[in-house]
């Protein structure tokens, strides 16, 4: 081998080392980004989701748990965001909640990120940012932006064929690793069933009386602006919807869960505990197979000319124009959202109401934008500030 040659390899390598050590580094960063959260007035205490799955613990899905309880008592309601971490628009509804709700009577119970390790990585191969930043009066709150699914570096390999347990239902092999497939989970399973066993027995352990899940869903997608219920929340869900179109400024329909569709928070929730299970979808252009550009503007701005033209050839199940869906709006129709729903469970369950104030709603978000909601960590008190 000649002189040339030899160097030719060594630089060759040095240059692969180089770029190694670059995306290791942002690999990294990104798993590890600390995630700032200003417990409100409100949070009364702050637990793990290890508590109802001792499997968990030092997992990347020992998630934090924050209570916030009144002092009358009432009923139960569990929020949680982030089941899909590509949605954002879900955990900072939970966010908000969480830094400014304060419930009067019942108690309200949040999980800011319900599939945390799905927050740790993006999509191979979509050019997703691996952060983004909502602005604020004092800098900026960065989140990682994340996948649908768990980490593979938490969970794998993927089976050719996932069988839904206990359904015995064959769905496809990537949902093993998705959170809302794998409801209602079991204590030995993979990490993503331990997670939703987990929250099952939260929800059985708690006397949950509601639980909703908070997601987006791209416009080429009909189950969209919309409610889904299990069958036992139907004229709840119908009601809060008709308020809500009434009333907020936004149009937001129902679904019913298929029976036989299982997995799904909004079917296992509903047929393995007592809860009413309830899943929210709002219009997020960003997951559109035909948008431009991926990056963080879109995703927050909610602008894509390419969907726009999809939409103009009627492709889309929800309408965009060149305004798109900003991420107050698509924080907003969830915020109402819980808020109604506490007030029309509280009106049909008068023994076992929620009531809460503080939430910011639709209105407030579109007027104000989400990053007047987040507090300052800076600024905090000592000992309510916590790091997803």
């Amino acid at each position: 081998m000649t002189t040339t040659v030899r160097l030719r390899k060594i630089g060759f390598g040095a240059l692969a080392l180089a770029f190694l050590a670059v995306a290791g580094s942002s690999f990294y960063h990104q798993r590890y980004l600390p995630e700032a959260v200003v417990l409100g007035e409100g949070v009364t205490a702050v637990t793990r989701l290890s508590e109802y799955g001792e499997s968990l613990r030092g997992t990347a899905n020992d998630i934090h748990l924050y209570v916030l309880e009144g002092k009358a008592p009432g009923g139960t309601i569990l929020v949680f965001g982030g089941t899909h971490a590509e949605e954002p628009a879900g955990r900072l509804a939970a966010w908000m909640l969480v830094e400014h709700a304060t419930i009067e009577r019942g108690r309200l119970i949040v999980a800011l990120s319900a599939n945390r390790s799905a927050s740790t990585v993006t999509r191979p191969g979509a050019a997703y940012p691996p952060e983004f930043t909502i602005p604020t009066a004092w800098g900026g709150q960065r989140f990682r932006m994340g996948d649908r699914w768990t980490n593979p570096l938490d969970q794998w390999p993927d089976p050719e064929v996932y069988i839904h347990y206990p359904s015995g239902q064959y769905l496809a092999y990537v949902d093993i690793r998705n959170l809302n497939r794998a409801f209602p989970g079991r204590p030995d399973g993979t990490l993503t069933e331990r997670t939703t066993y987990a929250f099952m027995e939260l929800i059985r352990r708690e006397h949950v009386d509601v639980a909703i899940d908070l997601h987006e869903a791209e416009l080429q997608y009909p189950v969209i602006s919309t409610i889904v219920t299990h069958q036992r929340g139907q004229d709840m869900a119908t009601m809060v919807s008709m308020t809500l179109t009434d009333l907020e400024g936004f149009k937001i329909g129902t679904e019913f869960s298929p029976r036989n569709l299982h997995g799904l928070s909004h079917r296992e929730i509903g047929d393995h505990s007592q809860a009413v299970s309830l899943l929210f979808e709002a219009p997020e252009p960003f997951l559109d197979a035909t948008r431009g550009r991926t990056n963080a503007d879109v995703l927050l701005t909610g602008k894509d000319e390419f969907v726009v033209q999809a939409g103009k050839r009627g492709l889309l199940f929800e309408t965009i124009d060149e305004h798109g869906w900003p991420i107050a709006k698509r924080v907003g129709r969830h915020t109402s959202s819980v808020a109604q729903t506490m007030e029309t469970w509280t009106e049909d369950h008068p023994d076992r109401g929620i009531v809460a104030r503080g939430i910011p709603r639709y209105k407030d978000l579109v007027r104000n934008g989400v990053g007047f909601y987040l507090r300052d960590p800076a600024v905090a008190p000592a000992g309510r500030v916590v790091y997803e």
